[in-house]
């Protein structure tokens, strides 16, 4: 029951139920960071760790956290490991952290991080908590990491600084400008969602298919 229940949160955070494609959250970081490939992969590695340990930590202190003051708390604590993040962006690598500018501090304000500790973490133990955070960030990064590596190869012609495209490349200034990030993440939503709703039709279709089958042998 409880591997079940592990995988049952897993499934959901990166797939049916995933925070940025189908909740719609996040996307002040759709449109900040995702111009570049390196930047998102240092923001969604800080992400993640936050999600992960804020949840566990809510998780860890549930039962002694007064009702009224809850979210206050879960702000304080996810504002702790934004801080670990942000200190250890400027000491190792300052170039990057210049360049994210105030989006690491950002982190705090992002809904994803208090809707799972809301949500999930005040009412679950810390294992699976701790996993419901880390799936949730990791929903949440593969999205952002596929916009940007679009966009900077559309925009740029290169990826992680080198030049993929050739000179015949023509760069579409748009892609690495805020407008382009929406596109990319309404191109995604719709891709993905049109599938999903396709896969669902057919899953009721099936049954509904048998029946009137069975129904005319009869």
């Amino acid at each position: 029951m409880k591997s079940y229940k592990f995988r049952q949160v897993i499934k959901e955070n990166v797939g049916i139920n995933n925070p940025v494609f189908v909740q719609i959250l996040g996307i002040c970081s759709t449109l900040a960071v995702t111009n570049v490939l390196k930047n998102t992969v240092v923001m969604c590695a800080g992400l993640v760790f936050v999600t992960g340990l804020s949840n566990l930590t809510v998780s860890l202190l549930r039962k002694y956290i007064p009702g009224r003051i809850r979210m206050m708390v879960e702000t304080l604590i996810i504002a702790a490991y934004v801080i670990i993040v942000d200190v250890v962006l400027k000491a190792f690598i300052p170039d990057i952290s210049r360049q994210l500018g105030p989006y690491v501090g950002l982190i705090i304000t992002n809904c994803i991080i208090m809707g799972r500790a809301e949500a999930f973490a005040l009412s679950n133990p810390p294992g699976l908590s701790l996993v419901d955070g880390l799936t949730s960030g990791l929903g949440y990064s593969y999205v952002l990491l596929i916009i940007a590596f679009l966009r900077e190869l559309l925009g740029s012609g290169a990826i992680w600084g080198f030049r993929v495209l050739g000179e015949w490349w023509t760069n579409w200034n748009i892609m690495i400008m805020a407008p382009g990030a929406f596109f990319m993440l309404a191109l995604f939503i719709w891709v993905v969602k049109g599938n999903f709703l396709k896969e669902k039709k057919a899953a009721v279709g099936a049954p509904q298919a048998q029946a009137a089958s069975t129904g005319g042998k009869s």
